[in-house]
């Protein structure tokens, strides 16, 4: 199954933020597994970084966001995406079109973010971390 993070979920995890860690950092986790394929985008990187830099500085953010990368796919924003946001009138807020359509071109089943509502225009699941891990992790062994 190939899922697509959302940039707080990343934040959650470089920075440690409870409770949503407690299931982000876990969902992070099976990146290294054969049952999913995880992706994010070069936007969601760059929230990310920003949020990690203010509380650890830029050094160990840096360091952070390439470990992550190590782990994760990257799913780019192309001409494509770009111009599908533009388009599709229900896309309000740009920066969720292009995760969206990020996440839609890397075929992924489902967007896992802590702020559903910013994606009320998918087609495809979006849940967050914990109803994720509810619904497909508690079965992984």
């Amino acid at each position: 199954m190939r899922i697509f993070l959302d940039a707080n979920i990343l934040v959650s995890v470089l920075n440690k933020e409870y409770p949503v860690f407690s299931y982000s950092a876990r969902i992070l986790s099976v990146a290294t597994s054969t049952r999913f394929q995880v992706f994010t985008s070069p936007i969601c990187l760059a929230i990310a970084f920003y949020f990690a830099e203010k509380k650890h500085r830029a050094t160990s953010a840096k360091q952070k966001i390439e470990i992550l990368c190590k782990h994760i796919g990257i799913a780019e924003s192309t001409q494509s995406s770009v111009r599908k946001t533009l388009l599709n009138p229900a896309v309000k807020d740009f920066e969720d079109g292009l995760e969206y359509y990020a996440a839609i071109e890397k075929k992924c089943m489902c967007i896992i973010t802590e702020d559903i509502s910013d994606f009320y225009f998918s087609e495809i699941e979006v849940l967050n971390s914990q109803q994720f891990f509810e619904k497909y992790m508690n079965t992984v062994k």
